[in-house]
């Protein structure tokens, strides 16, 4: 038997989206960023759906050999790199791309034998948290070039901190880093993420790595952009069934701590989907959902199993669907409503509940 709560995926809408990042950047290719199981939408699946990319990105070598065992030629970049030898040797195995961003990667190349490895450098512009010092860039790069074990085709990438915020000026500041530190290199580039793609033109390279808007969401402060602006659409719907229907009277509790009372007279719902489903524990009242192609939102506080709805002015019964987010509702204002990201709603209900 399986939970209440499960998740649609939308093929046609991936699609979509796909076709919006090649729009934005028509002369790049396209590496479809699948890590963590596609954002929850089951990687293999999403990979196949997309396999009209010119390539995928995934965060380590196991996501990588599921690809390549799962049947894909295409192109595989590895984010996190290798951190082993035998991490070397299976990229080599399954013709991986790893990612060098860390001086310690370097010793692992001398012991491959007669492998032979294909790798991109990824240079810290001043996200800080995996690259290669810019000023060293030049010098490694011709090192590796000329290393027996190393393909020559060598890329050279880096990761935009805050181009999710359109007015700040850290992603003009990466770039220009980016362009001073690879200045003597002609080589396969990639910039871009979701954000860039669509709001940085200045970040555009030969391949880039939509992720985030793959998924129809925005990859952008929601404050600023939403998904319906870059004709993105939603490629996951969460819902749960209407499991119990209660009329209250005003000024009566509902949920843990009592945090929430009925301000008239109210006819609300309990919807079969919690925070054990991947749902936000932390939305706040208020939260929007769609019943019967009817919007309106959550009271009191997210439970393990279940939440509750406001069902006033709507006719429903018990056993009706509920969207919690999908093509009605956005994700992107759901996770506003929990001050968290897209991201972690995707993952966390994409890994937690059934497909349907």
């Amino acid at each position: 038997m399986k939970r209440s709560a499960r998740v649609k995926l939308h093929p046609a809408a991936l699609q979509h989206n796909l076709l919006q990042a090649r729009k934005a950047v028509p002369n790049a290719k396209v590496l479809a960023v699948i890590k963590a199981n596609a954002y929850g939408h089951g990687m293999l699946d999403v990979a196949n759906i997309l396999n009209n990319a010119d390539g995928y990105a995934v965060a380590c070598i196991p996501e990588g050999i599921a690809l390549r065992c799962a049947g894909t030629g295409h192109p595989i970049l590895v984010l996190q790199g290798h951190q082993q030898l035998q991490d070397l040797h299976a990229a080599s195995d399954y013709q991986l791309r790893v990612v060098i961003h860390d001086q310690s990667q370097l010793a692992y190349f001398d012991q491959l034998g007669t492998q032979r490895i294909q790798i991109a450098i990824k240079i810290d512009t001043g996200m800080h948290r995996l690259g290669i010092p810019p000023e060293t860039v030049n010098s490694l790069y011709y090192k590796l070039k000329n290393h027996p074990n190393i393909d020559t085709d060598i890329w050279l990438m880096t990761h935009l901190a805050c181009a999710d915020n359109l007015n700040n000026p850290a992603t003009t500041q990466q770039l220009k880093c980016f362009t001073h530190s690879i200045a003597n290199i002609t080589a396969p580039t990639s910039i871009p993420n979701s954000a860039g793609i669509l709001g940085w033109q200045a970040s555009h390279s030969d391949w880039i790595r939509p992720g985030i808007m793959l998924y129809g969401s925005s990859p952008f402060d929601s404050k600023q952009q939403d998904r319906d602006q870059y004709k993105l659409q939603a490629t996951m719907t969460l819902s749960a069934p209407l499991i119990g229907i209660h009329q209250l009277k005003k000024g009566d509790p509902i949920g843990y701590g009592a945090s929430y009372h009925c301000p008239q007279d109210m006819r609300v719902g309990a919807v079969a989907c919690g925070y054990a489903d991947g749902y936000p524990r932390h939305a706040a009242t208020g939260a929007p959902v769609s019943i019967k192609g009817s919007e309106t939102h959550t009271v009191g506080r997210v439970s393990m199993d279940s939440i509750m709805v406001n069902l006033d002015n709507i006719s429903v019964n018990v056993g009706d669907e509920v969207e919690l987010w999908g093509e009605n509702i956005s994700v992107d204002r759901v996770a506003q409503h929990a001050e968290t990201i897209s991201y972690e709603l995707l993952c966390n209900a994409g890994n937690n509940c059934s497909r349907g």
